[in-house]
């Protein structure tokens, strides 16, 4: 693979954090030559405890280094240490999940709309489902009535109001800002990513993304949706293994972002009563 690339073009960073991934790597890489037009510089953070035979898959592919924390860091930790990981002078930089596959020019694409859009921090493409079907991957900020009623009813009901209003953004064909975009896939630019201290680490798995696309736009950035570039996203591949753990890390998240996002002494009744509904929904979940 990467048979035209050369290892000096860096004008592309890619980092992906890999937690058992050693068997969906390769699709994964493959489809990185077809989503550019120049050699990046990967960066895998590996998350996996012990040896699964990622650095006997990738030991021929010059362009792809791996680093592994000291321990599992989670997502955006990770991704924080591999952009860490990358030359200084390298500014715009894919993060991406190791299940991807990306689309023909998918990240030109990206790389396109950030020279348009010179107040873009983060710009992300359409995703798809195995299914083909489109991931909301672009979304509003939640709202504490629309993350409520999003995270009680989206199970049971999933054309419910809040959840509709939340992921409004899928009705756009047009490329235009969002509050946040996922985390599966998007492209940042480093200075802005920097300028707000990257991913906050406490967020171990879930949200951090959502967290991310708020801190950007606090501080005077845009997160911009470019439908124009596509990927394939075939999900949960890796945190499958530790199901259990990722639903706690999941509503652990959805409870830190809302009690973050509404410090407020006086909603401390509704972070309580907030907490206690999302340990209920897990409790429900798992039976």
């Amino acid at each position: 693979m990467h048979g035209r690339w050369t290892v000096a073009d860096d004008r592309v960073g890619i980092v992906a954090v890999t937690y058992f991934s050693a068997e969906i790597i390769a699709p994964f890489l493959d489809s990185v030559e077809g989503a550019l037009s120049s050699s990046p510089q990967i960066i895998l953070v590996d998350n996996t405890p012990g040896d699964d035979g990622l650095a006997a898959r990738v030991a021929t592919d010059p362009c792809v280094s791996i680093t592994r924390p000291v321990s599992n860091v989670g997502y955006g930790g990770g991704m924080n240490v591999g952009v860490a990981r990358l030359p200084k002078d390298i500014e715009l930089i894919v993060l991406a999940n190791p299940d991807v596959v990306l689309g023909k020019g998918s990240i030109d694409v990206l790389i396109d709309a950030a020279r348009r859009h010179p107040e873009g921090a983060a710009f992300g493409p359409l995703i798809r489902s195995d299914d083909g079907a489109i991931y909301p991957s672009a979304r509003k900020l939640p709202s504490l009535r629309t993350g409520i009623g999003h995270a009680t009813f989206v199970r049971i009901w999933p054309g419910n109001p809040w959840t509709t209003s939340y992921r409004n953004d899928l009705a756009s064909v047009d490329e235009h800002a969002v509050g946040w975009l996922s985390g599966a896939f998007l492209l940042v630019r480093r200075s802005a990513f920097d300028s707000v201290g990257g991913f906050d680490k406490r967020f171990f798995m879930y949200f951090e993304d959502v967290d991310l696309g708020r801190n950007l736009g606090l501080a005077g950035w845009k997160n911009i949706y470019v439908p124009s570039s596509e990927v394939l996203h075939h999900g949960a591949l890796s945190t499958s293994r530790a199901a259990k753990i990722m639903l706690r890390a999941h509503h652990t998240s959805a409870y830190r972002y809302l009690a973050k996002r509404y410090p407020q002494w006086y909603l401390l009744p509704v972070r309580l009563m907030l907490r206690i509904g999302l340990w209920l929904r897990g409790r429900l979940a798992k039976g």
